[in-house]
C-alpha cells in the first residue's frame, strides 16, 4: 500500500491516477505511525513552501517524515514542493523551516527567465550508471529550485532553465523530483514504476 501524505497543499488526483495505471493500491494518510511503517510513502506538494511546512507541523508529521527520509532503506518519493521541503529553507519564505535532510536553501529563478517554469524540459542524470531512470523529458511547474550540488551519498539529475539546477536527487530507496513524474507521460510512468519496484540506487554506498 502506497501512503500519500495528505498535507492539504497538493493536487494529488493526477498522482493517484498514475498509481492506478500501475495497478498499485494507495491511500491518503495524516497518521505519523503509518508514515513510519508503510512500505512506500509519497510527500507531494504544489504551492507555497511556508504553507507546506506549516501543514506538516499542524498535523504533527514533521518528525515522522524526517525520520523516514533519514533512512534510505525506506521507499519514499518527494514530488515538486515535496523535494524542496528536503532542504533547510527557501527564498520564498525565509522564516519557514524545511526538513533539513539536505542542508541547502531553495532559490528563486533569476529574473531573466519567465516564472513559473511551466512545461516540458530535459532531465539528465549526472551518473547514468547509478541513476534510477534514464534521461528524459519531464513536466515542470516551479518558480524555485535547488542550485547546489547535494551532499555526498546522493545521486542527482540536472535541468537547464536560466542556468543549471538540480531537478532530482536520490539515495537508497528515496527519490525526490522537482518535476512531476505523474504528468510526464510514459517516461514519468517509468520513473514511478522504478520507484515502486525499489529500483532507486544510492550513488555512493556507505562504508
Amino acid at each position: 500500500m502506497i501512503q500519500i501524505i495528505n498535507t492539504g497543499v497538493a493536487n494529488i488526483r493526477s498522482l493517484q491516477a498514475a498509481f492506478d495505471r500501475l495497478g498499485q493500491a494507495w491511500d491518503l494518510t495524516e497518521d505519523a505511525n503509518e508514515i513510519e511503517t508503510a512500505s512506500h510513502v509519497v510527500l507531494p506538494g504544489v504551492g507555497a513552501f511556508a504553507a507546506a511546512a506549516e501543514s506538516l507541523d499542524r498535523l504533527s508529521l514533521r518528525e515522522a517524515v524526517k525520520q523516514r527520509l533519514q533512512d534510505p532503506s525506506k521507499s519514499t518519493l518527494c514530488i515538486c514542493l515535496g523535494m524542496q521541503l528536503l532542504c533547510d529553507s527557501s527564498e520564498e519564505a525565509e522564516s519557514a523551516v524545511g526538513l533539513s535532510v539536505i542542508p541547502e536553501t531553495i532559490k528563486r529563478f533569476d529574473a531573466d527567465v519567465p516564472v513559473p517554469q511551466l512545461g516540458w524540459n530535459a532531465v539528465t542524470p549526472k551518473e547514468q550508471s547509478t541513476a534510477p531512470y534514464t534521461a528524459g523529458e519531464a513536466y515542470f511547474a516551479n518558480s524555485f529550485r535547488l542550485t547546489a550540488t547535494p551532499p555526498e551519498g546522493w545521486g542527482y539529475a540536472e535541468t537547464e532553465y536560466g542556468g543549471t539546477f538540480v531537478s532530482s536527487v536520490w539515495r537508497g530507496k528515496t527519490l525526490a523530483c522537482q518535476f512531476h513524474p505523474e504528468l510526464s507521460g510514459e517516461w514519468g510512468q517509468g520513473v514511478l514504476a522504478n520507484w515502486v519496484a525499489g529500483n532507486v540506487i544510492q550513488e555512493q554506498q556507505d562504508a
